[in-house]
Parts: structure tokens; C-alpha cells; sequence
């Protein structure tokens, strides 16, 4: 056990994580909620996709922006701005739904300002967690810091299922804005060295060039991001017509919704596990294929799958799958990756694994609407299938 938890050793990082873990679940409750309104207002798989793309599309545009400031600035102080920008977000989108005037623009909208202010809170995580903890456990923080995000996964869908049903979307959206109040405070309970701008004279521009040339060069993280960013597209949008499954194929309504959610967050939990315990990089790439091949095979089962409770399986299998993936390429990103260039390099992560996302969610969107869903999620799985193989004969 000592081993799956040295990270916690690190009260700085013990902090981080009680404080991440009740945002996280607010977050979970927000998306599965918000997903639903926008699936009750439209009924349409596409404006599921349009709605999943506003609020992704920023990964893809301003990660580069993200990488430079995290490599420059303070990131406790940049990453505490992130948090009350995405509560006052929350609460707004609650104003609008209590009030009764939402409409799906004003959730395109508010959804796409939660990309912005996404895509520099990824980044300064990530780049935040060496801090907390220096490379000798950055591996077990990684996989640790994914426990709990999944943790906040499997809860907060399931608390989103039953209030969504009892009292509505609106006050799901204020339990989340009020949930940023504990990583707020965590963050400035935390014991850190001070704060000290890293003389440099290189322009913003100059920096970008230097982590875009890195990425470009270097085979292994060329390699990793390309990885990452082929299964972005291709399968993880399945989450977007996830309501299109519990509601249509299994004909379960939001609480169903909540089910498969969480579903692939037990999934997801229990990757992240054995993720901490590992203690070294041999035979990481290994896993990431083995990982990839798998989800992909239970994605296709999940797709034609009329039973609740299969369907529920299944999903814990992808969920496992997945996280092995991403944090496995996260690790070996981090671990290979100098210090100096971290921060741009996770916002070139950023922009695989999210900034791919919203390009997937069309298509996965129209997609569902022409062939139906379960053929989208199962041609998005074929094809990762075929870029594993490629990966595991070029890792």
C-alpha cells in the first residue's frame, strides 16, 4: 500500500488531492447535467456534438498559450484564477437554467468559455504536480492525481443521475460553482518555496518554437502524441451520445445516464491503481498498446449491447483501458520531458487528448444521426484498434 500512495507522503500534494477530489465530483455532476439539458432542450444527437465541440475546441487552439504561461508564471497563483473563473461559470449557467430562460446557445456559449479557462487549468495541473512532489514520485503522483479525478467520476455522474431526476439541472450547476471553494483553499494552504520569474530573453514566440521543436524531434514524444491524438478522435467522443444510449438503446433516462457514466469511471479507478504501482517506465509502451486494444474491443460490445447492467460492464472495461492509456502516455511524456520544457510539452498532451476532442465530437455527433450511435462508437473503436498496431510497431 505504502507504494500505491508514496505521493501522499508529500503534504503539499495531500492538500491538492482532498481539495481536487470534492471539485471533481461537482465538475462530473455539471457535465452529466449539462449533457442532459441540452439532450432535453434539442433531442438531437448533433447538438450533443456541437455542444461537446464548443467547449474542447480551445484545447486545440490556445494549448500552445497555456504551455508558455506555465512554463513562466506563478502556477499556484494562475491555477487559484482558473478555479474562480470556472465557478463564476458554473453559476451563471445556473441562473440561466433556475430562471427558466436557458436556451442551448447560452450553454454553447458558457461551454466554450469553460474550454478557454480549461485548457490553462490542464495545463497548470499538470505541470504543477513536479512541484508538489519532484520526479522520484512523479509517476505514483500522476496515476494518484487520475484516482482521484476518477473517483469525483463515478460519484458525481451518479449524485448528477438522482438530482437531475429530483430537482433539476440548475442546482446541479450551483453544487458545482460552490465545490471550487476546496481546491481554492487547499491551494493556499499549501507550504512553497517563494515564487521566482525565471530570467529569460526569449520571447513568448521564441519559447513556443523551442517545446514545438522538442515535440517535433523527438521521436518518443512525436510518437506518443500522435498516439494519443488518433484515439481522441476516433473513441473517447462515445461519452458525447452517451444519453443517446441510456435513453434511447437502453431506455433508462438520466439515471441510467449516471450509471454508464460512473461505470467508466470504476473502470477508470481501478486503471489508475495499477498505473500506481508501478515504479518504473520498462514495458510502459507495452501496456499502452495492450490497453488501447482492449477498450477498443469492449467499446464495439458496449455499442450493440441492449442490456443496462452489460452495458455497465463493459464500460468499466473501457474505462480501465483508457486510463492506462492516458496516464501511461502521460508518465512517459513527463518523465522523458527536461524541466525547463514541461509546461509546453503537457500543452501539446492538452492539445492531443482534448484539443482532438471537439474535432471527434462532430464527427461523432453526425455521425449518430446518420448511421445511429452504436455504429459511430463501434467504427471510432475499429479504427483505434488499427492505431495501436501502428504504435506498437513504431514504440
Amino acid at each position: 500500500m505504502r507504494i500505491v500512495t508514496r505521493a501522499l507522503r508529500h503534504r503539499n500534494f495531500r492538500l491538492f488531492a482532498s481539495g481536487q477530489m470534492l471539485s471533481i465530483i461537482g465538475t462530473w455532476v455539471q457535465m452529466v447535467a449539462q449533457s442532459w439539458l441540452v439532450y432535453r432542450l434539442s433531442g438531437s444527437p448533433v447538438m450533443l456534438g456541437l455542444v461537446g465541440f464548443a467547449g474542447q475546441i480551445p484545447y486545440l487552439v490556445l494549448a500552445p498559450i497555456a504551455g508558455v504561461m506555465a512554463d513562466r508564471a506563478n502556477l499556484r497563483r494562475l491555477l487559484s484564477i482558473t478555479q474562480v473563473l470556472m465557478m463564476l461559470q458554473a453559476f451563471l449557467l445556473a441562473a440561466l437554467t433556475l430562471s427558466g430562460a436557458v436556451r442551448v446557445w447560452h450553454v454553447f456559449l458558457l461551454a466554450l468559455a469553460l474550454g478557454v479557462i480549461g485548457i490553462f487549468d490542464m495545463t497548470v495541473r499538470q505541470s504543477f504536480l513536479v512541484e508538489m512532489v519532484g520526479k522520484e514520485d512523479l509517476m505514483n503522483a500522476i496515476a494518484l492525481n487520475s484516482t482521484v479525478y476518477n473517483s469525483g467520476r463515478i460519484l458525481g455522474p451518479a449524485v448528477a443521475g438522482v438530482l437531475v431526476a429530483v430537482v433539476g439541472e440548475g442546482y446541479c450547476f450551483v453544487i458545482n460553482g460552490c465545490t471550487f471553494l476546496a481546491l481554492i483553499g487547499s491551494l493556499w494552504m499549501m507550504r512553497l518555496p517563494p515564487w521566482k520569474p525565471q530570467a529569460s530573453v526569449f520571447s513568448p514566440w521564441q519559447h513556443f518554437r523551442e517545446g514545438w521543436n522538442y515535440v517535433r524531434t523527438n521521436a518518443p514524444s512525436r510518437t506518443l502524441l500522435i498516439h494519443l491524438g488518433t484515439v481522441s478522435v476516433m473513441s473517447y467522443p462515445f461519452v458525447v451520445l452517451m444519453p443517446v444510449f441510456a435513453d434511447r438503446i437502453l431506455q433508462g433516462g438520466p439515471k441510467a445516464l449516471g450509471l454508464l457514466m460512473s461505470s467508466v469511471g470504476v473502470g477508470a479507478i481501478l486503471g489508475s491503481l495499477y498505473m500506481a504501482a508501478r515504479t518504473g517506465l520498462h514495458g510502459l509502451s507495452r501496456s499502452i498498446t495492450q490497453a488501447t486494444l482492449v477498450y477498443s474491443a469492449a467499446l464495439i460490445l458496449f455499442a450493440f449491447s441492449p442490456y443496462l447492467y452489460l452495458s455497465c460492464l463493459l464500460l468499466m472495461v473501457v474505462g480501465s483501458g483508457m486510463m492506462l492509456q492516458i496516464a501511461g502516455i502521460n508518465t512517459a511524456l513527463q518523465t522523458i520531458t527536461p524541466d525547463v520544457l514541461r509546461g509546453r510539452v503537457i500543452s501539446f498532451y492538452g492539445m492531443m487528448f482534448q484539443g482532438m476532442l471537439p474535432l471527434g465530437s462532430l464527427m461523432a455527433g453526425w455521425l449518430g444521426e446518420w448511421i445511429g450511435a452504436p455504429y459511430a462508437v463501434a467504427f471510432g473503436a475499429g479504427v483505434c484498434i488499427v492505431a495501436a498496431l501502428v504504435f506498437d510497431r513504431k514504440r
